[in-house]
């Protein structure tokens, strides 16, 4: 079976809107709202609409990095 890539928008800035974010970090849509409600996702900024800085993702992707699934579990993660 393929493998397709997906296209990711990035906006002037840096910012990206909520599907190129989710996207980007291999998440969908849904999944990255719930994490806004709870707090537990990438900072994102909402003059109106919400983006998110490639920079920001990046931080989060890179602070939530672990080396084995028991270590993402204890949210312990590699530095």
């Amino acid at each position: 079976m393929p493998i397709s890539s997906q296209d990711i928008v990035v906006l002037p800035g840096g910012r990206m809107d909520t599907k190129n974010a989710a996207a980007y970090c291999g998440l969908s849509v849904k999944t990255l709202a719930m994490m806004r409600c709870k707090a537990t996702g990438p900072r994102f900024i909402k003059p109106g609409r919400i983006f998110y800085l490639q920079k920001d993702l990046d931080e989060w992707l890179h602070r939530n990095a672990a080396w084995s699934t028991a270590q993402a579990r204890t949210g312990k993660h590699a530095d």
